[in-house]
Parts: C-alpha cells; structure tokens; sequence
C-alpha cells in the first residue's frame, strides 16, 4: 500500500518537476479561462514549444483542460493548485531561515 502511495506521488513530482509546469498550474488557479497567448504572457519565459508541450503533459495528468474559451484547471487541477498555493508562504519561512544562516532541522 506505501509503496502505491509513494509511486503516485513520483507520478505526481515527474509531471510537476518539468520546466514552468507548476507556473502554469498557478497561471491558472483564479479559474478564468485563459488563451494559449495569455498564459504565455503569464508565464515569464516560456517559449511556445515549452507550453504546448507542456499543457499537453498537464491535459494527460487530468489537471488542465480546455472549455472552448481558454485552457482551465480541472476539478482535480483546483484542488492541486490549493496544496501549491500554501508553498509561497513556507518559501518565505524557509529563506528567512536560511539567511540567518540557521542549521537545518533533522
């Protein structure tokens, strides 16, 4: 049972570790439809290979669809951005720490 856990959470990580792909997960989270042209406004840097490529790799994962307006988090896209959007604030506590120079915690 652990180790079906920890495979769908490597599933998970190799979708998410690729280049910009949880920048467009967030692109998307106010849940406006937005065109292939907006997100890439939105997301600095990417080239239009980059994002095709990878809003075909979230469309497969199930976390991002597209309404006939614009491209979209799934229900299931949604409830990911949710987790994703408490890493902002641990990012912030985390480099607070490491500028004091703390040791880390084990």
């Amino acid at each position: 049972m652990i180790s079906k856990d920890n495979s769908a959470t490597g599933q998970l990580l190799n979708l998410l570790e690729s280049r910009y792909a949880i920048r467009i997960v967030l692109a998307l989270k106010d849940g406006h439809p937005q065109t292939f042209r907006l997100l890439q406004d939105g997301v600095t840097g990417i080239t239009p290979n980059t994002l095709n490529t990878r809003l075909k790799d979230l469309r497969t994962g199930g976390l991002v669809g597209h309404d006939g307006r614009g491209y979209v988090l799934t229900e299931l896209g949604a409830d990911l951005a949710k987790h994703i959007g408490d890493l902002p604030l641990f990012a912030a506590k985390w480099a607070a720490v490491l500028a004091q120079d703390a040791p880390y915690i084990v």
